[in-house]
């Protein structure tokens, strides 16, 4: 059964509780602390996903090219996304690991909007970067001008250009700094919990939680929430009925991470944007686990961390536009992993990058709808045992009719993987 976008007002207002509110309720939000110099990355490969709009830093086309100015786009871990830093002094030598170029100022200039670009490494005040404690991210400040990495005019697009700004505490001067090797970010805000997603392919201990919070009305997560590994539940009945609230609402460019979700659980997280769930576990998903929902074609949805089991149904809902991206994850106990709404009031094309999952006892990891040009791809896949199957094809139909299964496996146009991809065990 497919589940459709609610054409109610969202919430009937009944998010009117903010997060400042939040704070100071009972069992409330984790608040955020500056981590000490001490919790600096060690050298290393990592990621910059950007504060404001979720998406990474990459260098265009992997491009080995000197003076190619940085862009940012969907988090997939791929070959220009990767960064080696380096201790230097006070600071670090930030490398694009498959151009071996550093991340540099056009004209080691000192002034605002110049661009950050890779260029050959000559050890120059302009390729260094100091990475700051900024609350729950970094800010990467020039060794030179003093400068910010920034997103150009403040984007949330895909493929904005990155240049250096005064540095001040807009979210797109924000940078999370994500290990390549599923480790912990860092810095976190206090309490530190180190996600348990095993060696980065999903197979991790499932974690036990630091204590309850019982929670029977939506909660708005904003652009930051850290739930300190508390188990949160309260909302609807733990059932499929299309009628339940959410239990937390993340704003476009927002994170939320160390989270347990238990039963009932209602309809889980809703991205109203771009955003990052880290590190989230749902015990028992109820009617979903998470629900993408931006109508942008450019939004980006990382799921990075983290399982789900005990999805009688599917665990993510992908009802709006965008590329969902699922790393290092396990599900149990489901009907599928992912499903593009295939009879939302909205149609849209949408995409789904699966990279380090493990799955048990689920029929199938994603459906899409080919006839609007949807696509999964997927890589480091470990399924055990050998009746579930790994990408599904539907027709997509209007509002109210039910969509048709049209086939299944690889094909490369819409189901991109080879039998590389997928390890039975």
């Amino acid at each position: 059964m497919e589940f459709v976008v609610r054409e109610k007002e969202r919430f009937g207002g009944r998010l009117a509780v903010g997060l400042a509110a939040g704070l100071m309720a009972a069992g409330g939000l984790v608040a955020v602390s500056v981590t000490p110099a001490s919790a600096a990355p060690s050298n290393g490969n990592y990621t910059l996903a950007n504060g404001g709009s979720g998406l990474c830093a990459a260098v265009p086309g992997q491009s080995t090219g000197d003076g190619v100015q940085l862009v940012q786009t969907a988090c997939a871990g791929a070959a220009g996304q990767v960064f080696t830093l380096t201790a230097s002094g006070s600071g670090y030598q930030i490398k694009a690991q498959h151009s071996g170029k550093c991340l540099g100022v056009r004209d080691a200039s000192t002034s605002a909007g110049k661009a950050v670009q890779q260029e050959s490494c000559t050890g120059a005040a302009s390729q260094i970067w100091q990475l700051t404690a900024s609350g729950s991210a970094y800010r990467v400040v020039n060794g030179n001008g003093g400068k910010c990495l920034n997103v150009k005019d403040n984007s949330t697009s895909a493929n904005a250009l990155l240049q250096q700004n005064s540095c001040d505490s807009a979210a797109t001067k924000q940078w999370t700094v994500l290990p390549t090797d599923g480790s912990t970010p860092g810095p976190n805000p206090t309490p530190t919990v180190t996600p348990t997603s095993g060696g980065g392919d999903g197979s991790g201990s499932w974690p036990s939680d630091t204590g309850s919070v019982h929670t029977p009305t939506t909660r708005d997560a904003g652009t930051f929430f850290d739930g300190g590994m508390k188990r949160y539940y309260g909302i609807g009945d733990g059932g499929q009925g299309e009628s339940q609230d959410p239990m937390f609402v993340v704003a476009n460019g927002g994170t939320i991470q160390n989270v347990i979700l238990d039963a009932p659980a209602g309809d889980g997280i809703h991205c109203e944007g771009s955003c990052t769930i880290r590190n989230v576990w749902w015990n028992d998903v109820g009617e979903d686990a998470a629900t993408f929902m931006s109508s942008s074609s450019s939004a980006t949805y990382l799921v990075d961390g983290g399982g789900a089991r005990s999805a009688s149904d599917k665990v993510f809902q992908h009802n709006g536009a965008g590329t969902v991206t699922i790393r290092n994850f396990q599900v149990q106990s489901a009907g599928k992993l992912y499903r593009a709404c295939g009879n939302c009031s909205s149609s849209y094309q949408r995409h789904v990058v699966l990279n380090g999952i493990t799955a048990r006892s689920t029929s199938a990891l994603v459906g899409i709808n080919t006839n609007w040009g949807d696509t999964a791809r997927f890589s480091r896949i470990n399924v055990y045992g050998t009746s579930t199957s790994i990408c599904d094809k539907y027709k997509g139909v209007p509002k109210g009719s039910e969509p048709t299964k049209i086939g299944s496996g690889a094909d490369g146009v819409n189901c991109i993987y080879s039998s590389s991809d997928i390890t039975y065990r």
